[in-house]
């Protein structure tokens, strides 16, 4: 395909693009597998790209990972050096603001902006034509043209008082910049390459241009479009960004890099919060108003807020109050026959002549304080854009209202500290179980989806949980030569969460870390079910003294970690398998051989991951599909991305160990359902190797000894 950058293919890579093309042109969607580092996005790009551009469409490849985002960027160069392509790299208005503003502020000023520019060129014109006119009359005329002239400088004069009024509104330099000075060189540099946003950013900073508008304006009609994945889960954002796109979206082919996370993504897109702060602040908005809605309004959100401090006051049993922290933390509120605590509350507190009538009250107030609001910043009379808390506050309540028993959404109130006042206070939250309710409205509007990822294996699943219909799926295992890695399931005790803080089990774990560790000949990475086991382990393998240990810890920045351990020959890295080091991060060749995880990483099984697996069994309606669904495969997925961080290419070579029973074959038979053995994809399972942890210091010592990895003499068992 012409858009290759690359002379010669994987074998693989040529039959996916095949495959996907074929698909594409059919307007089909597709489930992408391949392993890390066989080149996932150019098969998929490719293709993409070779259909938009014999059918006039837009590629939108996007992702949540920003290494995955860098790489894109260096890809997109490369086929741009072989074909004519115009690429830009999006990002939101937050991050490529000059001065700093939110997007309602952004759009006060654009629009200030805008009419001051018009009003000035008016001004230009008309000048221009009264001097015209001026010289006319003084060539000696019949009149008209004095009478003409006396016309334009009335509206002369209306243009002046026009400016003079609009002198005093606020508005963005930056952006009078792009309106007003010539703006051809941005776009000849733009699409000279591929320009990451930061370049963009610093390249109009220099030059006193609004990078992000000139940007907006120029990507229509563009061929390749880079961007985070909010750009087209959200649909407010998404209808924006089409039609900054110059495209409906049927023109375009959307390409979800990481697509494992999607799921999450979605939720996290559709779930609606309002906090305790807001009321407060709704509340005092209305106290200061004489608008009679206002009595209506404050009693309906007073008793909402009254019933949200008093649902989570009541669920603190002894200590529970001192042991609240800054993260939030979820207040359980559900009933199995019965609304929810908060609900019943709220219905209890309320009186008045309707929660409806009073709603509605509140939304109109809400909505002419929040025009108010604008109309104030538009004309200067306030330097920032004041958010309407009463219209904030009431659209949440209605919705909680409306659609708090919906299928899919879960009531939840979370509670957390104020590090500076210590002060507690809480949020209201309405969290969405079902991500097809926001992707599935995504995939029937565009032309085409490929999601791909290193894991999206089963991908019946995946189907059912995004709301996929009949999409074309591929796996593409690795490719690299396989006596060049081994991977093991080595028999130490299940760590189950009540057998953690057994001493025994214990010591069997570190001694069989400390062998993987000894005997690496490189750097290990070690990857635990969250951070407080990699402490753990991290400081018992330190007591050991075989090697130098780095813990990664919560909170704080990786990049420099990240450096200092794979400048390291002979370190181990500790961390969570559900943090950022898990997955979008490659440790190629001598950055890391050896990939340990310790234990099966189940999240925490708390009441959100209760209703989504309660979710999908109303939903699927299968035997124990909600766990299937919502625990068991995401957590195998979260394994198989940890032990994708190593063997990155055909040259590199590694050991991969899953510490802990429930991995092996030999225990299917006596953990049943505990086993996740057969959660792994079949030829994922065919490479696992049932070992002894007694004897995984030998394997590993064979194996890196045949292969020659060993600087001198190899390491003692």
């Amino acid at each position: 395909m012409r858009f290759f950058p690359y002379e010669r293919p994987y074998e693989n890579q040529r039959e996916a693009m095949d495959r996907i093309y074929n698909a594409l042109v059919r307007d089909q969607d597709v489930l992408f597998e391949g392993a890390c580092g066989t080149g996932k996005t150019l098969s998929s790009l490719v293709p993409a790209l070779e259909v938009a551009r014999e059918r006039d469409k837009t590629v939108v490849i996007t992702t949540n990972v920003h290494q995955q985002m860098r790489q894109f960027v260096e890809e997109a160069r490369a086929i741009t050096r072989e074909e004519s392509l115009r690429a830009v790299v999006f990002k939101g208005k937050g991050s490529m603001c000059h001065i700093d503003v939110g997007y309602e502020e952004c759009q006060t000023l654009r629009d200030n902006t805008r009419a001051v520019v018009d009003a000035e060129r008016d001004r230009e014109q008309l000048e221009r034509r009264q001097r015209e006119l001026l010289a006319e009359s003084q060539e000696g005329s019949d009149g008209s043209a004095a009478d003409a002239r006396s016309a334009v400088m009335d509206e002369l004069e209306n243009i002046e008082d026009r400016l003079e009024d609009l002198e005093e509104k606020n508005v963005c330099d930056y952006y009078r910049n792009n309106l007003t000075q010539d703006t051809d060189d941005f776009f000849a540099w733009l699409f000279d390459d591929v320009r990451t946003p930061e370049e963009i950013y610093e390249y109009a900073e220099t030059r006193e241009f609004c990078g992000y508008e000139l940007l907006k304006e120029g990507i229509e009609g563009v061929d390749l479009v880079v961007c985070n994945y909010h750009h087209l889960l959200d649909s407010t954002i998404r209808e924006q960004f089409f039609r900054w796109l110059g495209r409906d979206p049927e023109d375009v082919i959307a390409v979800f890099d990481e697509a494992h996370n999607v799921e999450d993504a979605a939720r996290e897109h559709a779930t609606r919060t309002c906090s305790e702060r807001t009321f407060d602040s709704a509340l005092d908005e209305l106290a200061d108003s004489d608008d009679p809605r206002a009595e209506d309004a404050t009693n309906v959100l007073s008793a909402f807020h009254r019933a949200l401090v008093e649902t989570y006051e009541d669920s603190f049993g002894f200590g529970d109050r001192e042991g609240i922290g800054e993260n939030w933390a979820d207040v359980p509120i559900a009933n199995e026959d019965r609304r929810d605590e908060l609900t019943l509350e709220f219905l209890r507190r309320y009186s008045g002549r309707g929660i409806d009538d009073d709603l509605e009250a509140a939304m109109a107030l809400g909505q002419e304080l929040d025009e108010e609001y604008e109309e104030a910043y538009r004309e200067g009379e306030t330097a920032t854009r004041t958010e309407c808390q009463t219209l904030q506050a009431a659209g949440f309540v209605s919705a909680w209202m409306d659609e708090g028993t919906k299928e899919g959404l879960y009531p939840v109130v979370s509670v957390t500290r104020d590090a500076g006042t210590d002060e507690i206070y809480g949020r209201a939250e309405l969290y969405t179980c079902l991500p097809r309710q926001v992707t599935g409205r995504l995939f029937e509007e565009v032309s085409a989806t490929i999601l791909m990822s290193a894991t999206l294996q089963p991908f019946d699943v995946t189907e059912d949980v995004l709301g996929l219909e009949d999409p074309i799926s591929m796996a593409y295992g690795l490719e690299f030569p396989e006596d060049h890695r081994r991977t093991y399931a080595v028999e130490t005790p299940p760590l189950f969460s009540s057998d953690r803080d057994d001493p025994a089990v214990q010591e069997i774990v570190t001694d069989a870390l400390d062998d993987a560790v000894r005997m690496t000949a490189g750097n290990t990475l070690a990857f635990f079910p969250n951070y407080g086991e990699a402490s753990r382990y991290a400081e018992r393998l330190e007591r050991r003294e075989s090697a130098t240990v780095y813990l990664d810890e919560p909170g704080v920045a990786v990049e420099e970690l990240r450096r200092e351990f794979v400048a390291d020959d002979g370190g181990v890295l500790c961390t969570s398998l559900w943090g950022t080091l898990a997955e979008g991060v490659s440790f190629d060749g001598d950055d890391a051989r050896t990939v340990v995880v310790v234990g099966v990483p189940y999240p925490h099984l708390d009441d959100r991951t209760e209703a989504v697996q309660e979710a999908y069994d109303a939903a699927f309606e299968g035997t124990d599909t909600g766990w299937r669904y919502a625990v068991e495969i995401p957590t195998v997925r979260k394994t198989r991305q940890a032990l994708g961080r190593v063997l990155r290419s055909p040259e590199d070579i590694a050991v991969r160990a899953l510490l802990d029973r429930r991995y092996s074959r030999e225990a299917k038979s006596d953990l049943g359902k505990y086993s996740v053995n057969g959660t792994f994809p079949h030829e994922e399972r065919e490479e696992l190797l049932d070992i002894e942890p007694s004897k995984l210091k030998f394997a590993m010592l064979n194996f890196y000894g045949d292969h020659g990895a060993y600087e001198g003499d190899p390491p003692a068992p």
